[in-house]
């Protein structure tokens, strides 16, 4: 059963915050996808629920005049994926939201819930790593931007302080122009799978697509906390498009992981299939940047 002590519905984003600075330990709740399975798990005993759901100004995707597309928190994961703006300008991350669960839990559960709940298994996470993503938080003392590589700091942590809330998950237009990118999994079963490894790399080409002028790649499930690898990025820098650099890559990339053994995997394994998923990634990432490689 689920054990809350009380349900708020709040009326604006400045109303949530308040009732969150009267509890300490009140929950924010929209979809509730994951919260609702901690509470029914007994992890969070006695809490008050201060819902932000459906909010107008949470919801929704717009394309600002600089380029930046902006999606609002409690955007659910299936108006993300037919949202027009998203499927022109980021269609990398609507294949990736196609992939969080069934339909059901698509047309419930929300990108700031995915992104708050912290999950290294995120789905998410890897691509808005690779689009150097920009979180605006917002609480009683106003707003504060932070980059998503400074966002995750732990397994289920991050520096989101208990009254703030999460308004805007912004991407620059430098960081999806002319970038190809794509997300790929790897789970026990075709759907509905939590990832075992999760992996997104982007790469920005040459005008003659020969050469990577620029490779961003990411992983979930592979250390502590989603995890770019800029080592191997710089490294790959002007490097050629062909095989030999994917070798590179899928070596490169193990030097900045450590993913650890579970149930679902062991950390062999896990090393097995990053370096796979890596290579597999950053080929379907150059072509749908316009580039070609032999298989």
């Amino acid at each position: 059963m689920y054990d809350v002590l009380s349900f708020y519905q709040a009326k604006s984003v400045d109303d949530a915050i308040g009732a969150l600075t009267g509890d300490s330990e009140a929950l924010l709740i929209s979809g509730g996808t994951d919260l609702l399975l901690k509470l029914r798990s007994g992890e969070y005993p006695e809490r008050a629920l201060i819902s932000i759901h459906r909010l107008g100004e949470l919801t929704g995707v717009e394309k600002r005049p600089d380029g930046a597309i902006v999606i609002k928190p409690c955007t659910c994961f299936s108006d993300i994926i037919k949202a027009p703006v998203i499927r022109e300008t980021l269609p990398a991350f609507c294949d990736a939201a196609g992939q969080i669960g069934s339909p059901q839990i698509r047309n419930v559960a929300t990108i700031g819930g995915n992104i708050c709940n912290g999950a290294v298994s995120a789905d998410t996470a890897p691509l808005l790593l690779v689009y150097n993503a920009l979180l605006e938080l917002k609480d009683e003392n106003g707003t504060v931007n932070v980059p998503i590589q400074e966002f995750y700091t732990g397994p289920g942590k991050t520096v989101r302080k208990h009254t703030q809330i999460l308004t805007s998950v912004k991407i620059a237009k430098p960081d999806y122009d002319r970038f190809g990118a794509h997300y790929t999994k790897f789970g026990v079963r075709n759907a509905m799978e939590i990832a075992t490894i999760g992996c997104a790399a982007g790469v920005r080409l040459s005008d003659d697509r020969a050469v990577i002028e620029e490779l961003r790649i990411a992983f979930g499930v592979a250390a502590p906390t989603p995890v770019r690898c800029p080592e191997t990025e710089k490294a790959m820098s002007r490097m050629p498009v062909c095989l030999d650099t994917l070798t590179l890559i899928g070596k490169g990339v193990l030097q900045e992981v450590n993913p650890r053994s579970s149930w679902r995997a062991s950390k062999t394994y896990r090393l097995q299939l990053i370096r796979e998923l890596s290579k597999r990634a950053v080929k379907s990432a150059i072509e749908n940047a316009g580039g070609t490689i032999d298989a």
